[in-house]
This record gives C-alpha cells, structure tokens and sequence, in this order.
C-alpha cells in the first residue's frame, strides 16, 4: 500500500522587529487553514519563524536579546497554533529561539519541533551548523551573530510519524552533506528544513548572485544522494532592511523540485509525496549497505577541517 504525505511548504514575508508573537501567530495559522483546505498532513514552517531574524543585530543586554526566546513551547502566544492544528488535525514543523534551563544552566538553541495532529510534539532539534561570527564586527552591512546568541545542537535523529521516517535540520545544516547523510543512515524518507538566508553575503559578496541557486542545490543534492524528499522552506523577502532569498521548495528523492514557492511573501507550496518513492534509490544507487566503504571515510570524523603548516601548505592525510 503506498504512503502517501500531502505536505505544504509554509513559507513567511519578512516579519518586522515590532510584530508581536500574536501577530506572526495568527499569520501562521492562516497559512495552516490553506494547507489544510488542499488536504495536507503537514506544514513546514521557517527558522525562527516567530520573530525577526534578531542574529543581524549586536546586543550587549541579554535580557533584549532573550526577549527574542521562547521559555515554554507552547506558550500562551503559540498556544493557539497548537490547538488549531489540533483542531483541524494537521501537523507542523515550527522554528524557534528556545531558552532552557538544565540542571541550572541557562542554555539558548535555534531550535525546531515536528508535531503531530494532535498537537503533540514528537520531535526536537537544535541546529547543529551555526553560521556566521561571535563578535561585533561593525565593517559588516547587518551582522550574523548566531555563534554569540545560540550554542549548537549535538545531532540529527529521524522519527516514525505521518507514515514514514522524517527528520529536521535548520539553514546552514542544509548545506553540509554530513546533514542528510546522518539521517539517510537512519532510513530518513523526509528531512523539514526552515530557513532564513540573506541575499547579501558580506565575507563573499561575489556569491551574492548564486545565494537562490545554491539553496536549491545543496538540498537536491541532499534528496537525491540519500533517495529522500526534502522540504526547504523560507523566512523571505526585505526584513527590517536586508533582502532575504525564498525559493521554498518540495524536493523529490530523485533531486528533482516537484513544488515551489513563486513570491517572497506569506504562501503555501503544494506537494503529494509517496514515501514509497525512497526506494527507488535506497535499493539501487544508493544502497548503502551494498555499496559504502565507511573504512574509506575515517577522515571526515578524524578531521575537522584542513591543517595548515607554518608555510601554508595544507597537510595532507598519510597514505
């Protein structure tokens, strides 16, 4: 019997520094009715998708900068998200700044939650990939400060849910190979990956051009070389002054984008998934149990990055 999941990418404009959570609430549930009354299962929400992106700007008082989190999930705000989709049995991947206390440690992740129709959350990730730099660096157009204001996750579990294996990711995660690899170990059958990418790239400014095709290559690539869907789903357009990428998309296990958002405001991309699809792969050219030579791969764990000698040649792994 095939498995299908009707899935909505449920891609956000730009969400102003002054919107309140109830507002960016109620943006969301419009966009889950949508999805509902086109029969989904799922919505796949943004990164951060409750306020602005806040890591452009420096901040020295914690508690501004913490005004930007959540301390429960759900909380009186989101708690109307949580009973609509209960209500009308439809499930969503949700991005958030969480703040936690653990064992009296105040810890602070970008962090993402798959719920189910009931209402339950099933899943927690933290991102594992923070982008950007920790100090105020004022020559930058906006800042990226997501190494200052967030600690990073430990890694990238799968869950059985709406018929099929699903895991989660977050932005930066998208473009590193490692991401869909860990979970297309784990049999993953669909990765929910939320972003918020500016156009701009301050440190590269020649990769400004290539920001949308490379959001659409890293995660086909992903889809095709683990035989998963993918939905990418963005936070778009000019957010209190810096241009962000949209280009929300549902990726089929053969790398192909089988849905796609077409503005850079509020909107839903539709797609019928059959997990069945996976197999397709996962049996043939990506067989891993046929076909990987992990003996071969000891560097990708032993290494972290490339060493370089006091006269700049990189060293190169011992044959």
């Amino acid at each position: 019997m095939a498995r299908f999941v009707n899935v909505a990418a449920g891609q956000l404009g730009p969400i102003a520094r002054a919107e309140t959570r109830t507002e960016v609430v109620a943006r969301l549930m419009a966009l889950m009715r949508q999805a509902k009354a086109n029969g989904c299962d799922l919505i796949v929400y943004p990164e951060l998708a409750l306020t602005t992106f806040f890591p452009r700007w420096y901040f020295e008082d914690q508690a501004e900068i913490d005004g930007f989190f959540e301390r429960e999930m759900p909380g009186a705000e989101t708690q109307a998200l949580f009973d609509l989709g209960r209500e009308i049995g439809i499930g969503f991947y949700l991005g958030y700044a969480e703040l936690t206390v653990e064992a009296g440690v105040t810890r602070r992740f970008n962090t993402s939650i798959l719920v189910d129709k009931s209402g339950t959350i099933l899943s927690k990730y933290r991102k594992v990939h923070l982008p950007g730099h920790a100090e105020h660096e004022p020559w930058r157009t906006f800042q990226h400060l997501e190494k200052r204001y967030f600690e990073p996750g430990t890694g990238f579990g799968v869950i059985d849910v709406f018929g099929g294996t699903m895991g989660m990711a977050i932005c930066n995660d998208r473009r590193w190979s490692e991401t869909y690899r860990v979970m297309g170990l784990q049999g993953v059958e669909m990765v929910l990956i939320g972003y918020n990418t500016p156009v701009h790239n301050p440190p590269a400014p020649e990769h400004d051009d290539l920001s949308l095709f490379h959001n659409h290559l890293v995660m086909q690539a992903g889809a095709y070389q683990n035989g998963t869907f993918v939905v990418g789903v963005a936070k778009a357009g000019v957010e209190e002054g810096v241009d962000h990428i949209g280009g929300s998309c549902i990726i089929a296990p053969s790398g192909e984008i089988m849905a796609a958002c077409t503005t850079k405001g509020d909107e839903i991309a539709l797609a019928r998934c059959d997990l069945d699809l996976c197999n397709s792969y996962k049996r043939t050219t990506f067989n891993f149990d046929v076909h990987r030579q992990p003996r071969a791969y000891g560097l990708i764990v032993e290494r972290r990055g490339v060493s370089i000698m006091a006269d700049g040649t990189p060293v190169r792994s011992k044959r």
